[in-house]
């Protein structure tokens, strides 16, 4: 039997591509709606209103690269 507890786990190994999400096409989640927000202030960047929740993840990222957050 193999003792799991000191394994680490790939952090990276749990990031799915958003083009490859089941729920993609979904509309994007409530933190996701808000962070967006928050970030478009920030970046003085103008939104889509429908945005799905994968478009939402990578306009996240871009948005992130713009004000410097996420690093």
């Amino acid at each position: 039997m193999t003792d799991r507890r000191n394994e680490q786990a790939d952090p990276n190994g749990a990031i799915k591509d958003p083009d490859e999400w089941v729920t993609g096409d979904e509309p994007p989640t409530a933190a996701q709606q808000s962070y967006l927000s928050t970030l478009a202030r920030e970046a003085n960047a103008e939104l889509p209103d429908d945005l799905t929740k994968a478009e939402a993840s990578k306009r996240i990222d871009e948005l992130q690269a713009e004000t410097g957050r996420g690093q």
